[in-house]
């Protein structure tokens, strides 16, 4: 194992406004099983980077502190869950009190969900998340779950984000799933529109846009709605 040297911060912030209205926190992929460090040029890195832009353009996000979660390690590594631990410092280190959000990639995804548990965080966008049976709902009671995935992806199944949704709608979440019609797991073909979406919905979350109406309360949590639907309606940002 390499070892991990003191001093590490896991909070990195990108755009920090004078007053912020609210915070997003990026969080990218990784290993199921990695003990290293992230390599120096990391490319689950590098693919959250639109997202954050795509956030700051959007309707709403102007005056949104953004940052990102830096890993001390690149795997999840089992019952360790090593990057929940990187999450719950980051939000440690967020001087910010009021409404968060938290979107991640891939594993990145699982340890938004996991690190929601913190009460600042109104929401989590999961991006082609990891949902293994059985992880932990509960505390996602009463916050914003919306889940994007391509039914194609042969690394993560969508099948288990819907599943996760189903379960954590009824512990009380608010949980809302979009299946994405190209993208895989790496989400480059239609990337726009993972990148659009993805922003619709973090601000939605946030509280500083509305929710597409696609989405709205009255859909079934674990029936995911077609990008289509989302994006060419209300409050989708469609034209």
């Amino acid at each position: 194992m390499t070892e991990v040297l003191d001093g590490h911060r896991a909070l990195r912030l990108r755009v920090m406004p004078e007053a912020p209205r609210g915070a997003v926190l990026l969080l990218h992929g990784g290993r199921a099983d990695g003990l290293g460090p992230p390599p120096l040029v990391n490319l689950p890195g590098f693919r959250m980077r639109p997202f954050g832009s795509a956030i700051r353009r959007a309707p709403g996000g102007d005056g949104v502190l953004l940052g990102s979660v830096r890993y001390r390690l690149r795997g999840w590594n089992g019952d360790r869950a090593d990057p929940v631990r990187d999450a719950r410092e980051a939000l440690a280190e967020l001087e910010f009190d009021g409404p968060v959000v938290l979107v991640g990639h891939s594993m990145g995804g699982r340890t938004a969900l996991r690190a929601a548990a913190d009460p600042r965080v109104r929401g989590v966008v999961g991006l082609a998340p990891w949902c293994p049976p059985r992880e932990p709902v509960a505390h996602l009671a009463g916050k914003r779950v919306l889940l994007l995935h391509d039914e194609a992806d042969r690394v993560t199944a969508a099948r288990g984000s819907w599943a996760f949704l189903d379960r954590a709608g009824r512990a009380g979440a608010l949980a809302r799933g979009v299946v994405m019609p190209a993208g895989g797991h790496t989400m480059l073909r239609g990337a726009a529109d993972w990148h659009r979406l993805a922003a619709a919905l973090t601000l939605a979350a946030l509280g500083t846009a509305p929710l597409p109406a696609a989405l709205a309360d009255g859909a079934e949590p674990g029936v995911p709605v077609p990008a289509a639907r989302v994006l060419t309606g209300p409050g989708g940002g469609g034209g």
